[in-house]
């Protein structure tokens, strides 16, 4: 398995160059960077697309359940994020750790890619504003954002294993990340657990940009 994690927060090199651009307390706390090699992985074999710039210089990655009111909050500040920064770019990867429903909704999601429908039905399922509270809702919600339910399930059957290689790649992703709920977030290379607000955001992309390299990787152009 390649090794994303390089660091936990408090890595000397990290929290100098955090210091010297005067971040936040809460962002020194929180960081920890991937190497060059885990990043790659990461970004490797997409399953939904990207939203955003595609001449992106800064991707977040953000690991989600469609039952997360925090991710439902994050999912705000992302598509802000994106309107005030031209450079960057947002990977959405389906964690449905809440199980049930949230566990169809991914699936669900990720079935709608094979009609191109992947990141239309990630944004009407997150911008939900009550918990996903059965399939049938979750059907409704996707009917609406024009997803064909038939295909979808014919879908949902003839990929039912590349679904569930997806989903458990995210999983140990973001257990190899040491996330221990949702979101998770990869800003460029730097590891960021839980949701924070737009500023927060908005510095760490800047920092990613110009923060050293993790052990392991050499830094990106």
């Amino acid at each position: 398995m390649t090794r994303i994690a390089a660091f936990r927060p408090g890595a000397t090199a990290l929290l100098l160059w955090l210091l010297a651009l005067g971040a936040a307390p809460a962002a020194q706390a929180q960081l920890a960077q991937v190497t060059e090699a885990g990043r790659q992985a990461i970004l490797a074999h997409p399953a939904t697309p990207f939203a955003g710039s595609p001449t992106a210089d800064v991707t977040v990655v953000e690991y989600l359940d469609f039952n997360c009111p925090y991710c439902k909050k994050a999912a705000v500040t992302l598509r802000q994020l994106m309107a005030a920064d031209a450079k960057i770019r947002v990977l959405y990867k389906d964690w449905p750790i809440f199980g049930g429903v949230s566990d169809y909704a991914a699936r669900a999601t990720l079935a709608a890619g094979w009609q191109g429908k992947a990141l239309a039905a990630h944004n009407i399922l997150i911008d939900t504003p009550s918990r996903l509270a059965s399939e049938t809702q979750v059907r409704e919600r996707l009917a609406f954002a024009g997803v064909d339910l038939a295909q979808l399930d014919r879908d949902l059957a003839a990929h039912e294993s590349a679904i569930a290689a997806i989903l458990a790649r995210n999983d140990n992703e973001a257990r190899a990340l040491s996330f221990t709920g949702t979101p998770g977030m990869v800003i460029g290379d730097l590891v960021v657990p839980g949701a924070l607000g737009l500023d927060d955001l908005r510095q760490l992309a800047a920092i990613a940009r110009r923060a050293p390299a993790a052990p392991g990787g050499q830094r990106r152009s």
